[in-house]
C-alpha cells in the first residue's frame, strides 16, 4: 500500500430529518485542525434522500469538498448501503483520514467499513492530533476503565478512521455564505437489491431533559449512600428544571438507568453548569463532564479528586447544603401560586 496517494481529511456527515447532526458539525471544526495542520483538504461525505441543499452547511462549517449521495436507497439509514456508498467513495478520491461521529449510526457505519476496506478504526475517541509529516493520526481515547488516556495509531493501513464521542469537540463559528466542490456521486444500487428493509419508524417521545442536550445537570454519586439520599438530585433537578445525571458506581448500583450515566462507558455532557453532587472524580467520570460550561462541586471529603476538577468547589454533608440551595434556587426562579412552582 502506498500512503502517497492517500491525502485529504474527511467527515462522515450524519444526517437526520433533513438536519446535519451537532456531532458532524463538531468533527468538521476538528477536521479544519487536522487538515490545515497536514496542508491538505477538508471533505465531507453526505448519504441520504433530498440531502443535496445541507452541503451547503457543511461549506459554512469548515468543509472544502462534498461529496454526496443522493437517492430514494439512502432515504433511512442501513448498514448496506451506507457502507457501499463510502466505501465506492473511498475507494475512488482515498483520503487518509475518516471521522465518524460515535453514534449508534456512526459506529455501525465505522466498523462495516473497517472490516471490508480493511483498515484499523479507534472507537470512542476523545482528542484528536496528526503528525505534520507523517500524516499519522494520534486517536487518544481513555482506557483501563478511564485510568489512563491511550494513544493509538494505525501505522499499516489507510484510510485511518475513529469515532468521535459527541460533545468533546468544538464546531468552528458558522461562516455564512462560505462555499466550496460540490461533488455529486451516484453507484448502481436498486432497491431490490438491498436485504435489509425498513418497515416502519417508531419514535421514542419523553417530556424529561436528555442529558446530551441539558443546558444545566445535576449528577449525584455514590456519596449520597442509598437511592433514597440519591432523590436529592432529583429535587435540585426539578427546583432548576435541569436534567438528571450519575456517576457509573449509581448506575451499576442500580439506583437511576444507564442513561443518565456520565462518563467514559456512559455520555460525555457540556452544559453550562455542571453539579457533581457526592461524586469523587473518578478519571472515567472527568472524561464525560470536563468540558462543562462551569463545574460544581459538593462533596464532604477535601481530598476528592472532583475538586481538582470544578470550577466551585462546597466541602461539606450534601444533605445540608443542597436543601438550602433548592430553597435559594426556588426563591429566585419562581413563585409560588395554588401549590406550585412556577417559573417567571
Amino acid at each position: 500500500m502506498s500512503f502517497e496517494d492517500y491525502r485529504g481529511v474527511w467527515v462522515f456527515i450524519e444526517e437526520k430529518d433533513g438536519v446535519i447532526a451537532p456531532v458532524s458539525l463538531e468533527l468538521l471544526g476538528a477536521g479544519r485542525r487536522l487538515a490545515d495542520k497536514r496542508g491538505t483538504e477538508l471533505a465531507g461525505v453526505l448519504i441520504g434522500d433530498q440531502v443535496k441543499s445541507l452541503a451547503a452547511t457543511a461549506f459554512e462549517y469548515g468543509a472544502d469538498t462534498m461529496y454526496v449521495y443522493d437517492a430514494p436507497v439512502f432515504k433511512h439509514y442501513r448498514t448496506e448501503t451506507f457502507m457501499r456508498a463510502l466505501l465506492d467513495c473511498t475507494q475512488k478520491y482515498k483520503p487518509e483520514i475518516i471521522l465518524y461521529g460515535a453514534t449508534s449510526t456512526g459506529k455501525d457505519l465505522a466498523s462495516a467499513v473497517a472490516t471490508d476496506l480493511p483498515t484499523g478504526l479507534t472507537a470512542d475517541t476523545t482528542i484528536l492530533d496528526v503528525e505534520e509529516d507523517t500524516g499519522l493520526l494520534l486517536a487518544s481515547r481513555p482506557a483501563f476503565g478511564g485510568n489512563i488516556m491511550a494513544t493509538i495509531l494505525c501505522k499499516k493501513y489507510r484510510p485511518q478512521m475513529a469515532t468521535v464521542r459527541p460533545k468533546v469537540m468544538k464546531a468552528l463559528p458558522r461562516e455564512a455564505g462560505r462555499t466550496g466542490k460540490l461533488i455529486e456521486e451516484t453507484i448502481a444500487l436498486k432497491e431490490e437489491d438491498v436485504r435489509t428493509k425498513v418497515l416502519e419508524i417508531v419514535r421514542e417521545t419523553t417530556h424529561k431533559v436528555r442529558i446530551d442536550e441539558a443546558d444545566i445537570i445535576v449528577a449525584g454519586g455514590k456519596g449520597l449512600g442509598s437511592p433514597s439520599g440519591f432523590q436529592l438530585v432529583h429535587q435540585l433537578a426539578d427546583a432548576l428544571g435541569a436534567a438528571v445525571g450519575a456517576s457509573r458506581d449509581v448506575v451499576e448500583a442500580g439506583w437511576i438507568e444507564h442513561h443518565h450515566q456520565v462518563g467514559q462507558t456512559g455520555v460525555t455532557v457540556t452544559p453550562k453548569i455542571y453539579f457533581a453532587i457526592g461524586i469523587s472524580g473518578a478519571i472515567q467520570h472527568i472524561v464525560g463532564m470536563q468540558n462543562s460550561g462551569l463545574i460544581i462541586a459538593i462533596n464532604k471529603d477535601p481530598s476528592a479528586p472532583i475538586f481538582q476538577s470544578c470550577h466551585y468547589g462546597i466541602v461539606g454533608d450534601a444533605f445540608e447544603i443542597v436543601p438550602l440551595l433548592i430553597e435559594q434556587f426556588t426563591k429566585a426562579l419562581g413563585r409560588k401560586e395554588d401549590g406550585y412552582v412556577r417559573k417567571v
